[in-house]
């Protein structure tokens, strides 16, 4: 089975503590709402969460209707992440 077969929730709290830095430029970001630790929305829509399995802490940022996903354990994945959502969020 894959990764996306296993089990997926939110991100505990101390897990959330690795994409600190996106979470802030993220809530720098006027288009988006943060609905929760780790939860932006934008036009009321989820436009990027953050979420853990057993050996991973990663996002999902929307792509048009679709989502992305984000190794969040990586500096380069979250910066490519950041972009995308900043270039997202300006639609």
């Amino acid at each position: 089975q894959g990764r996306h077969a296993r089990l997926m929730r939110h991100a505990r709290p101390a897990a959330l503590d690795q994409p600190e830095d996106l979470s802030a430029a993220l809530r720098a970001v006027d288009a988006l709402t943060q609905e929760s630790r780790g939860v932006f929305c934008r036009k009321g829509r989820a436009f990027l969460r953050v979420h853990e399995d057993s050996d991973c802490v990663f996002a999902d940022g929307r792509d048009d209707d679709a989502f992305a996903r984000y190794d969040m354990s990586m500096p380069a994945a979250r910066t490519r992440c950041l972009a995308q959502a900043l270039r997202r969020a300006s639609i």
